[in-house]
Protein backbone atom coordinates (compact mmCIF):
# COMPACT_ATOMS: atom_id res chain seq x y z
CA UNK A 1 0.00 0.00 0.00
CA UNK A 2 0.89 3.60 -0.34
CA UNK A 3 -0.54 5.01 2.20
CA UNK A 4 -1.66 3.21 5.37
CA UNK A 5 -3.58 5.24 8.30
CA UNK A 6 -4.15 3.08 10.73
CA UNK A 7 -5.96 4.13 14.52
CA UNK A 8 -4.87 7.66 13.91
CA UNK A 9 -5.98 9.98 17.13
CA UNK A 10 -4.97 13.67 17.02
CA UNK A 11 -6.30 16.17 19.96
CA UNK A 12 -6.52 19.59 20.05
CA UNK A 13 -6.58 20.77 23.20
CA UNK A 14 -9.69 18.36 24.53
CA UNK A 15 -11.47 18.38 21.47
CA UNK A 16 -10.82 15.30 19.02
CA UNK A 17 -10.22 16.46 15.42
CA UNK A 18 -9.68 13.18 14.19
CA UNK A 19 -10.28 10.05 16.35
CA UNK A 20 -9.50 6.26 15.77
CA UNK A 21 -8.89 6.45 12.23
CA UNK A 22 -8.06 3.99 10.11
CA UNK A 23 -8.10 3.28 5.90
CA UNK A 24 -5.34 2.44 3.23
CA UNK A 25 -4.60 3.82 -0.48
CA UNK A 26 -2.89 1.75 -3.39
CA UNK A 27 -0.51 2.49 -5.62
CA UNK A 28 -2.70 3.86 -8.75
CA UNK A 29 -5.71 4.18 -7.34
CA UNK A 30 -7.80 7.83 -6.62
CA UNK A 31 -9.40 8.02 -3.55
CA UNK A 32 -11.81 11.08 -3.23
CA UNK A 33 -11.18 12.12 0.70
CA UNK A 34 -14.66 13.86 1.49
CA UNK A 35 -16.34 15.30 4.90
CA UNK A 36 -18.18 18.38 6.24
CA UNK A 37 -16.12 21.57 7.35
CA UNK A 38 -14.39 20.50 10.26
CA UNK A 39 -14.71 16.67 9.69
CA UNK A 40 -11.10 15.85 10.07
CA UNK A 41 -9.92 16.01 6.74
CA UNK A 42 -7.44 18.57 6.42
CA UNK A 43 -5.82 17.54 9.48
CA UNK A 44 -5.58 13.86 8.43
CA UNK A 45 -3.40 15.03 5.31
CA UNK A 46 -1.40 17.06 7.07
CA UNK A 47 -0.16 14.39 9.36
CA UNK A 48 -0.03 11.55 6.11
CA UNK A 49 2.21 14.35 4.52
CA UNK A 50 4.39 14.80 7.81
CA UNK A 51 3.59 18.28 8.61
CA UNK A 52 1.37 17.49 11.50
CA UNK A 53 1.77 15.31 14.33
CA UNK A 54 -0.09 12.79 15.69
CA UNK A 55 -1.17 11.61 19.01
CA UNK A 56 -0.88 8.53 18.41
CA UNK A 57 -1.43 5.82 15.59
CA UNK A 58 0.60 4.39 12.54
CA UNK A 59 1.13 5.99 9.34
CA UNK A 60 2.91 4.39 6.63
CA UNK A 61 3.96 6.03 3.14
CA UNK A 62 5.68 3.68 0.50
CA UNK A 63 6.00 1.71 3.05
CA UNK A 64 7.55 3.71 5.58
CA UNK A 65 6.64 5.75 8.95
CA UNK A 66 5.95 8.88 8.46
CA UNK A 67 6.81 9.86 12.37
CA UNK A 68 10.09 8.14 11.64
CA UNK A 69 11.55 8.56 8.63
CA UNK A 70 9.66 12.00 7.91
CA UNK A 71 12.48 13.73 5.14
CA UNK A 72 12.24 10.30 3.06
CA UNK A 73 8.45 10.01 3.30
CA UNK A 74 8.18 13.97 2.16
CA UNK A 75 10.56 13.61 -0.91
CA UNK A 76 8.03 10.79 -2.05
CA UNK A 77 4.69 13.12 -1.08
CA UNK A 78 3.35 16.19 -3.35
CA UNK A 79 1.07 18.01 -1.20
CA UNK A 80 -0.78 20.70 -2.20
CA UNK A 81 -2.54 22.24 0.84
CA UNK A 82 -5.95 24.05 1.36
CA UNK A 83 -4.92 27.22 1.65
CA UNK A 84 -2.02 27.12 -1.31
CA UNK A 85 0.19 29.17 0.43
CA UNK A 86 2.52 30.59 -2.28
CA UNK A 87 5.55 33.29 -2.49
CA UNK A 88 3.57 36.34 -4.20
CA UNK A 89 6.74 38.27 -4.73
CA UNK A 90 8.41 35.99 -7.01
CA UNK A 91 7.73 35.23 -10.33
CA UNK A 92 5.94 32.26 -11.83
CA UNK A 93 9.12 30.20 -13.32
CA UNK A 94 11.17 31.46 -10.30
CA UNK A 95 9.16 29.99 -7.55
CA UNK A 96 8.84 26.46 -9.60
CA UNK A 97 12.58 26.26 -9.91
CA UNK A 98 13.11 27.19 -6.60
CA UNK A 99 10.85 24.66 -4.96
CA UNK A 100 12.57 22.19 -7.76
CA UNK A 101 15.66 23.32 -6.69
CA UNK A 102 14.84 22.30 -3.03
CA UNK A 103 14.05 18.42 -4.09
CA UNK A 104 17.15 18.74 -6.40
CA UNK A 105 15.41 17.84 -9.56
CA UNK A 106 17.29 16.69 -12.25
CA UNK A 107 17.08 18.71 -15.49
CA UNK A 108 15.12 21.25 -13.87
CA UNK A 109 14.22 23.74 -16.62
CA UNK A 110 12.79 21.09 -18.57
CA UNK A 111 11.19 19.86 -15.65
CA UNK A 112 9.83 23.24 -14.66
CA UNK A 113 8.62 23.68 -18.99
CA UNK A 114 6.72 20.62 -18.66
CA UNK A 115 4.72 21.40 -15.40
CA UNK A 116 4.33 25.28 -16.69
CA UNK A 117 2.80 23.18 -19.73
CA UNK A 118 1.19 20.78 -17.77
CA UNK A 119 -1.02 22.51 -15.86
CA UNK A 120 -1.80 25.44 -18.32
CA UNK A 121 0.55 27.89 -17.15
CA UNK A 122 1.88 29.12 -20.41
CA UNK A 123 0.63 32.61 -20.89
CA UNK A 124 1.21 33.11 -17.37
CA UNK A 125 4.95 31.86 -16.72
CA UNK A 126 6.45 35.15 -16.68
CA UNK A 127 3.88 37.03 -14.18
CA UNK A 128 4.30 37.25 -10.45
CA UNK A 129 2.04 35.05 -8.55
CA UNK A 130 0.29 38.12 -6.73
CA UNK A 131 -0.54 39.42 -9.84
CA UNK A 132 -2.74 35.92 -10.99
CA UNK A 133 -5.88 35.06 -10.31
CA UNK A 134 -6.93 32.34 -7.68
CA UNK A 135 -7.51 29.69 -10.41
CA UNK A 136 -4.17 30.47 -11.73
CA UNK A 137 -2.96 30.23 -8.58
CA UNK A 138 -4.36 26.87 -7.93
CA UNK A 139 -2.47 25.97 -10.81
CA UNK A 140 0.83 26.70 -9.45
CA UNK A 141 -0.13 24.90 -6.25
CA UNK A 142 -0.55 21.90 -8.38
CA UNK A 143 2.70 22.23 -10.63
CA UNK A 144 4.82 22.25 -7.10
CA UNK A 145 3.55 19.62 -5.78
CA UNK A 146 4.10 17.29 -8.66
CA UNK A 147 7.55 19.15 -9.88
CA UNK A 148 9.36 16.14 -8.53
CA UNK A 149 7.85 13.59 -9.40
CA UNK A 150 6.46 12.21 -6.31
CA UNK A 151 4.85 8.42 -5.76
CA UNK A 152 2.06 10.07 -3.92
CA UNK A 153 0.20 13.13 -3.97
CA UNK A 154 -1.89 14.29 -1.63
CA UNK A 155 -4.47 16.97 -2.61
CA UNK A 156 -6.19 19.38 -0.31
CA UNK A 157 -9.19 21.20 -2.41
CA UNK A 158 -7.04 21.26 -5.88
CA UNK A 159 -9.83 22.50 -7.86
CA UNK A 160 -11.02 25.25 -5.78
CA UNK A 161 -11.49 29.06 -7.71
CA UNK A 162 -11.03 27.10 -11.23
CA UNK A 163 -13.52 27.76 -13.73
CA UNK A 164 -15.68 25.31 -15.47
CA UNK A 165 -12.89 24.71 -18.65
CA UNK A 166 -10.01 24.82 -16.38
CA UNK A 167 -11.76 22.02 -14.04
CA UNK A 168 -12.24 19.81 -16.91
CA UNK A 169 -8.22 20.28 -17.35
CA UNK A 170 -7.33 19.43 -13.84
CA UNK A 171 -9.35 16.66 -13.58
CA UNK A 172 -7.35 15.16 -16.77
CA UNK A 173 -4.48 16.05 -15.20
CA UNK A 174 -5.19 14.30 -12.07
CA UNK A 175 -6.56 11.24 -13.75
CA UNK A 176 -3.46 10.79 -15.89
CA UNK A 177 -1.31 10.87 -12.83
CA UNK A 178 -3.44 8.59 -10.87
CA UNK A 179 -2.71 5.38 -13.76
CA UNK A 180 0.75 5.37 -11.91
CA UNK A 181 0.98 7.61 -9.21
CA UNK A 182 -1.71 7.81 -5.46
CA UNK A 183 -3.57 10.03 -5.53
CA UNK A 184 -5.72 11.36 -2.35
CA UNK A 185 -8.13 14.41 -2.99
CA UNK A 186 -10.32 16.69 -0.93
CA UNK A 187 -13.48 18.27 -2.39
CA UNK A 188 -16.86 19.52 -1.78
CA UNK A 189 -17.52 18.81 -5.58
CA UNK A 190 -19.16 15.46 -5.67
CA UNK A 191 -19.56 15.39 -9.56
CA UNK A 192 -15.88 15.85 -9.65
CA UNK A 193 -15.48 12.59 -7.19
CA UNK A 194 -17.77 10.44 -9.57
CA UNK A 195 -15.92 12.34 -12.45
CA UNK A 196 -12.16 10.64 -11.60
CA UNK A 197 -12.04 8.68 -8.27
CA UNK A 198 -12.00 4.95 -7.99
CA UNK A 199 -12.90 4.72 -4.12
CA UNK A 200 -14.57 7.28 -1.41
CA UNK A 201 -13.38 7.61 1.98
CA UNK A 202 -16.00 9.77 4.10
CA UNK A 203 -15.15 11.22 7.56
CA UNK A 204 -17.49 13.20 9.80
CA UNK A 205 -16.79 14.53 13.35
CA UNK A 206 -13.38 12.60 13.08
CA UNK A 207 -14.26 8.75 12.09
CA UNK A 208 -14.76 7.50 8.90
CA UNK A 209 -18.29 6.46 7.93
CA UNK A 210 -17.93 5.10 4.67
CA UNK A 211 -15.07 3.63 2.27
CA UNK A 212 -15.94 2.09 -0.67
CA UNK A 213 -16.90 3.27 -4.53
CA UNK A 214 -19.67 5.66 -5.97
CA UNK A 215 -21.78 3.17 -7.07
CA UNK A 216 -21.73 0.97 -3.89
CA UNK A 217 -22.54 3.71 -1.79
CA UNK A 218 -25.34 5.35 -3.45
CA UNK A 219 -26.77 1.28 -3.46
CA UNK A 220 -26.59 1.23 -0.33
CA UNK A 221 -28.09 4.34 0.98
CA UNK A 222 -31.66 3.25 3.27
CA UNK A 223 -34.16 5.26 1.38
CA UNK A 224 -36.06 5.28 -1.74
CA UNK A 225 -37.77 8.13 -3.47
CA UNK A 226 -39.86 7.68 -6.28
CA UNK A 227 -41.46 10.05 -8.31
CA UNK A 228 -45.54 9.59 -9.23
CA UNK A 229 -47.95 11.56 -11.32
CA UNK A 230 -51.70 10.52 -10.98
CA UNK A 231 -54.89 10.94 -13.10
CA UNK A 232 -56.40 12.76 -10.55
CA UNK A 233 -55.51 15.99 -8.39
CA UNK A 234 -54.45 14.84 -4.88
CA UNK A 235 -53.25 16.67 -1.82
CA UNK A 236 -50.11 15.60 0.74
CA UNK A 237 -52.84 14.55 2.94
CA UNK A 238 -53.85 11.92 0.45
CA UNK A 239 -50.75 10.38 -0.43
CA UNK A 240 -49.77 9.85 3.76
CA UNK A 241 -51.54 6.45 3.80
CA UNK A 242 -49.15 5.06 1.36
CA UNK A 243 -47.15 2.36 3.83
CA UNK A 244 -43.51 3.17 3.78
CA UNK A 245 -43.73 7.09 2.70
CA UNK A 246 -42.02 9.20 5.25
CA UNK A 247 -41.57 12.49 3.10
CA UNK A 248 -44.12 13.84 0.34
CA UNK A 249 -43.20 16.37 -1.59
CA UNK A 250 -45.26 18.08 -4.51
CA UNK A 251 -42.58 18.25 -7.50
CA UNK A 252 -43.67 19.56 -11.40
CA UNK A 253 -47.02 17.78 -12.21
CA UNK A 254 -46.82 14.90 -9.65
CA UNK A 255 -45.38 13.88 -6.46
CA UNK A 256 -41.79 13.17 -4.73
CA UNK A 257 -42.38 10.11 -2.08
CA UNK A 258 -39.39 8.86 -0.08
CA UNK A 259 -40.05 5.92 1.68
CA UNK A 260 -38.82 5.41 5.48
CA UNK A 261 -36.68 1.85 4.63
CA UNK A 262 -35.14 -0.18 2.49
CA UNK A 263 -38.67 -1.08 0.81
CA UNK A 264 -39.79 -0.98 -3.24
CA UNK A 265 -42.07 2.36 -3.22
CA UNK A 266 -43.50 1.51 -6.91
CA UNK A 267 -45.11 -1.68 -5.57
CA UNK A 268 -46.50 0.43 -2.23
CA UNK A 269 -47.92 2.92 -4.58
CA UNK A 270 -49.64 0.99 -7.40
CA UNK A 271 -50.94 -1.35 -4.99
CA UNK A 272 -52.56 2.32 -2.93
CA UNK A 273 -53.09 3.16 -6.56
CA UNK A 274 -55.82 0.47 -7.20
CA UNK A 275 -57.61 0.80 -3.95
CA UNK A 276 -58.35 4.21 -4.20
CA UNK A 277 -59.21 3.53 -8.06
CA UNK A 278 -56.54 6.24 -8.89
CA UNK A 279 -54.93 6.07 -12.48
CA UNK A 280 -51.03 6.43 -12.14
CA UNK A 281 -49.41 8.15 -15.50
CA UNK A 282 -45.97 8.19 -14.13
CA UNK A 283 -44.19 6.00 -11.64
CA UNK A 284 -40.51 5.67 -11.29
CA UNK A 285 -37.29 5.74 -9.27
CA UNK A 286 -35.16 8.61 -8.87
CA UNK A 287 -31.67 8.07 -8.73
CA UNK A 288 -30.18 8.54 -5.65
CA UNK A 289 -26.79 11.12 -5.98
CA UNK A 290 -23.58 11.26 -4.50
CA UNK A 291 -24.52 14.22 -2.53
CA UNK A 292 -27.87 11.92 -0.96
CA UNK A 293 -25.46 9.79 0.49
CA UNK A 294 -22.77 12.38 1.92
CA UNK A 295 -25.88 13.94 3.58
CA UNK A 296 -27.00 10.83 4.97
CA UNK A 297 -23.85 9.94 6.43
CA UNK A 298 -22.65 12.98 7.88
CA UNK A 299 -26.18 14.58 9.26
Amino acid sequence: MSIEVKNLIKYYGNQAAVNDVSFSVKKGEIVGFLGPNGAGKSTTMKIISGYVPANSGEIMVCGMKVDVDNLKTRKLIGYLPENNPLYLDMYVKEYLEFVGGIYKVKQLNNRVKDMINAVGLDVEQNKKIGALSKGYRQRVGLAQAIIHDPEVLILDEPTSGLDPNQLVEIRELITNIGKEKTVMLSTHIMQEVEAICDRIVIISKGQIVANDNASSLKKGIDQQTVYVEFSVKLTKKDLQEIPGARKIESFNEGWLIESDEDVDLRKEIAQFAQTKQWLVLTLKVERKSLEDVFKQLTK
